[in-house]
């Protein structure tokens, strides 16, 4: 399996940008695709963005495509989530996943490996 640490949650104000990394390390990690989840409180885990290896197929969830970005970094194994103009959530846990059948699906169940999030919480 793929480990992932998710990275750059905070505390932002509406308006503001803010940019979330995953690390992913293992083995055969091109054979992955990854993607972005995010849960708020009472709330079930939605997708948000998915991005195969080379960075070549995009994914996004309609709500949010056209205010997030999703990239692959140097080295690969880096991905990042670009958020521009968030709307407001509280306590919103974002979560990197990885899908070793690279279908960049929109479904949680579709993923084999999740990191443990990180939080992002957006103020007016």
């Amino acid at each position: 399996q793929v480990q992932l640490v998710e990275s750059g949650g905070g505390l932002v104000q509406v308006g503001d940008s803010l940019r979330l990394s995953c690390a992913a390390s293992g083995h055969d990690l091109a054979s992955y695709s990854q993607a972005w989840f995010r849960q708020a409180p009472g709330k079930g885990r939605e997708f948000v963005a998915a991005i195969s290896w080379s960075g070549g197929r995009i994914n996004y969830a309609n709500s949010v495509n056209d205010r997030f970005t999703i990239s692959r970094r140097s080295p690969k194994s880096t991905v990042s989530l670009q958020m521009n103009n968030p709307k407001t959530w509280v306590k919103v846990v974002y979560y990197c996943a990885s899908d070793f059948s690279r279908k960049l699906s929109d479904l949680a169940h579709e993923y084999d490996s999740w990191g443990q999030g990180t939080q992002v919480t957006v103020s007016s």
